[in-house]
């Protein structure tokens, strides 16, 4: 089960939010990050460089495979690009947007040419949420009576439904006929899941940079989630944490918002790196993973939340499977948000209002085994704008003389 504290007073002076020191990537990295083999992006002088991170050692595999796709597609065909040295990772000093923007070295978001896709209510507490909002039509005043009714009837049914299967047929029935039955149920237990793009090619931001909110919604909150990430024929070759920023409030409204709510100036956050699939990490590391969330504030505000991944209604490799095959492909391959059960419901404010961000609140993603992603949240058009796209990519690398290597 989701738990969650939430705390105020006491200032955030020791490890939080008013922290005099600079943030380090190394304190945010997997618990056994020297054996772990790391695939991430760096920003230098010369423009955006795939790296590999073996035992310690940053490399740059730029000559072999100029992007992160072309990394994924030759780590699917079992090769292993050889890189150039860059030192230490422990070594290296990457700055955070909100303490240098202009520094000559950062982390980007570990993936480039890949569509990023999500899928929706594949939690039953996130799905009960999502119902939550449609009925309250994006109030949070009125969230906490329907809450209360809805999880009386269908909480611990739905939870105990395989989706899809034949019981999850008889509970669509029963529901229909008590007129409890909603969108989001269906994506939750019927045979289909709900996937979406979650935002356009090279527009995802990641460690240390900022995440948007737009500065429209009243009610939102991040959605801490594992992204896998998979080559063009759908293998799944790694995994990633995330954070797919929701606003409440613009979905609730309609489900044909949905577009408004989720894609928008750095409203999608990856990273720190994809940790690639090998003897050290599998799938079955990302099924039983625990997944901590913790928000802190410039009021003194705190929240936490730990959700397990062995609590998802589908398996992550059914919905890989449901995203790439003869009706869809991806040449560049894909990631794929894989959900979340955290939707927060404690007050900040005024009673009866719930959560939701405010400017300038750090937010931190965290797995033992995939580290820590931390961001730092701000209204869509006040974080830097997204002006790096796929021909200034291409630009970029013609220029540096790397297209030449990337295999076709």
């Amino acid at each position: 089960m989701l738990a969650i504290t939430i705390a105020f007073g006491q200032g955030l002076t020791a490890g939080g939010y008013g922290r005099e020191q600079q943030v380090r990537l190394i304190g945010h990295l997997p618990g056994d990050w020297q054996e772990a083999m790391l695939l991430g992006r760096l920003q230098s002088a010369e423009g955006p460089t795939p790296v590999l991170v073996k035992d310690g050692r940053v490399l740059d595999v730029s000559a072999q495979a100029p992007t992160s796709a072309e990394v994924l597609r030759l780590w699917g065909e079992g090769v292993r690009p050889p890189g150039r040295d860059l030192g230490a990772l422990e070594d290296m000093d990457f700055a955070c947007a909100w303490e240098d923007a202009d520094a000559p070295l950062k982390l980007l978001a570990p993936i480039d040419l890949q569509c990023i896709k999500a899928a929706g209510v594949t939690f039953a507490v996130s799905a009960i949420e999502r119902v939550i909002e449609e009925r309250a039509r994006g109030e949070p005043a009125r969230a906490d009576e329907i809450r209360a009714g809805l999880r009386e009837r269908v909480g611990a049914d739905i939870r105990a439904v395989r989706p899809g299967s034949e019981e999850a047929k008889r509970l669509k029935a029963a529901l229909i006929a008590d007129g409890l039955w909603s969108q989001y149920l269906e994506v939750a237990i019927g045979p289909d899941a709900e996937i979406f793009t979650k935002s356009p090619v090279l527009s995802s931001v990641g460690w240390g940079e900022w995440i948007g909110i737009r500065s429209d919604s009243a009610w939102n909150n991040p959605e801490p989630e594992i992204v896998i990430a998979c080559d063009r024929k759908g293998r799944a070759l790694g995994a990633a944490l995330g954070n797919d920023v929701n606003l409440r409030d613009i979905e609730g409204r309609s489900a044909l918002l949905l577009g408004k709510a989720k894609d928008n100036n750095a409203s999608c956050a990856i990273g720190p790196f994809i940790r690639l699939f090998d003897d050290t990490f599998a799938m079955d590391d990302v099924r039983m993973a625990e997944i901590v969330l913790e928000v802190l504030g410039e009021d003194n505000f705190r929240l936490e939340g730990r959700s397990s991944m062995s609590l998802i209604s589908r398996d992550p490799l059914d919905l890989v499977g449901q995203t790439l095959g003869r009706h869809h492909q991806y040449p560049d391959g894909f990631v794929l948000f894989l959900g979340t059960m955290f939707a927060p419901i404690e007050d900040r404010g005024a009673p009866g209002a719930g959560f939701t961000h405010k400017t300038g609140d750090i937010v931190r993603v965290a797995s033992d085994r995939l580290g820590t992603l931390e961001n730092r949240v701000a209204y869509c058009e006040d974080a830097p704008a997204w002006r790096f796209g796929i021909s200034d990519l291409m630009a970029n690398l013609a220029s540096r003389g790397l297209l030449g290597g990337a295999a076709a």
